[in-house]
């Protein structure tokens, strides 16, 4: 004969099971894909898990490895799973349109750090990379007032927010008008009044090869006044290679974003200044308006279709306050 009691506490049991499971079936589950593996998208996920404990979703953050076969797998992979939201830095969003759009047909999606102009996107999240490349380009012009030749490294030119960044640099330096849409071919050196852009090499974010590329300009172009490096790891490996040539503080970096390195080589002095982005703003920013999304709550997308985070300018005499409050946000301290 079956126990009565355990029968009906065995009943009671599974109910109670039911319903955790119905609660967690409720709540959101959204995905954060960056463009590739870098401490710049560490700070972005440290922002999007304290948004999904701020606005109770599950947030897995992906960070592809193998450029953007890896990211259209793990896209792929999360439509599949059906996935209430999809935040995407597009590593080459003009070849991306298709992926971007058939996710979009299946679920929320939006860009961040890098747009896919044209797509199926609903929000932009970031900066205004042109601006934010003349503000670095204003930067050159305080390291070298005087005029000088520069060369550019950053990983990747197809992405849309390297084009318009590297472009940026190249317009301020030149004393152009504003035009986001204007695209200097690499290749030959763009000659100014004042200042010679000798060239822009990329690394697709292979690190040896982009400490390569610094080691290789150093060698070619002895006469070089400036690098710049507009990605995260950038400055970091200029630096490496500035050392080991014997360099350092002969020819003034300029730098993109707060890796510890360009942090501390602005304290050192061995960095002019950087223009930072909010990464971590960039994750928090992104999981707070897909967990909206998702409960068809308003999401506070402007007419625009751009959630903007403005960038700054760090130099010497902020960088210590800068760094403490990154520190804070991280969990560094």
């Amino acid at each position: 004969m079956i126990n009565s009691t355990r029968l009906a506490s065995s009943i009671l049991a599974s109910l109670i099971l039911v319903g955790c499971g119905d609660s967690a079936a409720d709540r959101p589950r959204v995905a954060y894909v960056t463009n590739g593996v870098a401490d710049f998208w560490t700070i972005a996920k440290a922002g999007a898990d304290t948004a999904g404990d701020d606005f109770d979703v599950s947030v897995d953050v992906l960070m592809p490895t193998g450029g953007v076969t890896d990211q259209k797998r793990m896209v792929e992979d999360l439509i599949t799973t059906q996935v209430d939201g999809i935040a995407i830095s597009p590593i080459d969003p003009g070849n991306q349109i298709d992926v971007i759009d058939a996710a979009a047909a299946q679920t929320a999606v939006i860009t961040h750090d890098s747009d896919a102009p044209g797509s199926k996107r609903l929000c932009y999240i970031g900066m205004d990379n042109y601006d934010a490349g003349r503000m670095c380009g204003r930067l050159v012009k305080e390291a070298l007032p005087e005029g000088g030749k520069i060369y550019i490294f950053v990983g990747r030119i197809e992405q849309d927010n390297a084009r318009r960044r590297r472009q940026g640099v190249i317009d301020e330096l030149m004393d152009r008008s504003v035009d986001a849409d204007r695209f200097d071919e690499p290749g030959a050196a763009i000659v100014g009044d004042k200042y010679t852009v000798l060239g822009t090499l990329t690394d697709q974010f292979d690190r040896a090869k982009a400490k390569a590329n610094v080691e290789d300009v150093l060698s070619r172009h002895p006469d070089v006044d400036g690098l710049v490096g507009l990605f995260a790891y950038n400055p970091p490996l200029i630096l490496e290679a500035l050392e080991g040539a014997g360099k350092i503080g002969e020819i003034k970096v300029i730098a993109f974003d707060e890796d510890d390195e360009t942090l501390q080589g602005i304290i050192d002095g061995s960095v002019v200044g950087t223009v930072v982005q909010n990464p971590y703003m960039y994750g928090y920013k992104s999981v707070e308006v897909l967990s909206k999304l998702a409960r068809d709550e308003d999401a506070g997308i402007p007419e625009n279709g751009m959630i903007a985070i403005p960038a700054r300018t760090i130099r010497k005499d902020d960088v210590v306050a800068f760094w403490t409050d990154l520190k804070k946000k991280t969990g560094k301290e």
